[in-house]
């Protein structure tokens, strides 16, 4: 099984955005030598105060300077938000900076409506998915330069490194996302830390509708990729304790609360104690929004959610209050994996 990691970029509680960005620089060193598939980072708006991470065609660009050898990318960036060539145009700039390594995840998400009117996002569009397919397949046809002779964008350039453009992926959490992505042909990556309820249904869809793609980024066979919250610790007792910040910070999500990362003991007084551990067997309908455990109950719980939507990578989201946690985190579960350093 492969592993990756998704990075919010959190902003610690004493720090700033300077902070944040260098831990993400350092988590992503510490993924290449450990030997994980890819490093991406994401897109959140508006509450920068707690998560930086703004803006992954920057960050990536920086990223791709402080790397040698991981595949970077963004998880997403938000189509709904931007022009399809602007997009093609970052990332095959970041193809020249970091050539034949570079993932374009794709997505589409809402802000707030202060955030999206600050983004010049129109929030109700007459058919979403149907303007979602258009802008990716803009998006793929820019990247690979792809437009028939008589199309008025054929001559439009964008800037690449010759070993490849950046690879597409399609992002979300829903079945309609899944759905989309095979009948365009294109890999697919589903956030379970977000509707982990839908997972197993959108794989399904997903290699139902799935069509090898007429696109020059597309692939001949299904390619999925599962992203989920996971906190792996020397004991499964002491990595259901670092697991309370993801739930406390979900209940305090759904309350409409947008503030610091909790501390392990605020997260585990707001639960009114400390979860149990993650059982190392899942039963057939459980998929939690968060799991935890050792180095060997988190890789058999890995292996058991890929198995169910017949991926063979997981990517790693997780949400701690200190940053060495969570490098101590990523450390443990890819010996517990047996990811081959590098």
């Amino acid at each position: 099984m492969d592993l990756s990691v998704v990075d919010l970029s959190p902003v610690p509680g004493d720090g700033t955005a300077t902070d944040a960005y260098a831990n993400t620089v350092e988590a992503a060193q510490q993924a290449e030598r450990l030997g994980y598939n890819r490093f991406w980072v994401a897109e959140h708006h508006g509450m920068a105060s707690t998560l930086a991470g703004t803006t992954p065609e920057v960050l990536l660009g920086h990223l791709a300077a402080e790397t040698d050898s991981i595949r970077l990318g963004s998880g997403a960036v938000l189509l709904n938000h931007y022009s399809p060539f602007k997009v093609a145009e970052e990332f095959g700039a970041l193809d020249a900076l970091a050539p034949g390594r570079i993932d374009a995840g794709l997505g589409r998400a809402n802000g707030s409506p202060a955030v999206d009117q600050a983004l010049g996002t129109e929030r109700h569009v007459q058919n979403p998915d149907e303007d979602h397919r258009e802008k990716i397949e803009a998006v793929v046809n820019h990247l690979y330069d792809d437009y028939p002779d008589e199309h008025e964008y054929s001559d439009i350039e964008i800037p690449r490194s010759g070993d490849g453009p950046a690879v597409p992926w399609v992002l979300g959490s829903s079945p309609s996302s899944a759905t989309l992505a095979g009948e365009l042909g294109l890999p697919y990556c589903f956030a379970a830390f977000i509707r982990p309820q839908f997972a197993e249904h959108a794989f399904e869809e997903y290699h139902e509708s799935f069509t090898p793609s007429r696109l020059a980024g597309g692939v001949e066979e299904p390619r999925g990729m599962v992203a989920v919250n996971a906190v792996c610790a020397e004991t499964d007792e002491q990595a259901a304790r670092l697991r309370a910040i993801a739930e406390a910070s979900y209940k305090r999500l759904r309350r409409g609360e947008r503030g610091t990362t909790p501390s392990v003991e605020e997260a585990i007084d707001e639960l009114g104690g400390v979860p149990d551990p993650t059982p190392a067997t899942l039963d057939a309908d459980e998929w939690p929004r968060a799991i935890s455990g050792s180095p060997e109950t988190l890789a058999g719980l890995l292996e058991q959610l890929a198995d169910r939507v017949g991926v063979e990578e997981v990517m790693i989201q997780h949400v701690h209050a200190d940053h060495g946690d969570a490098l101590r985190s990523h450390e443990l579960l890819a010996e517990g994996v047996g990811l081959t350093p590098r």
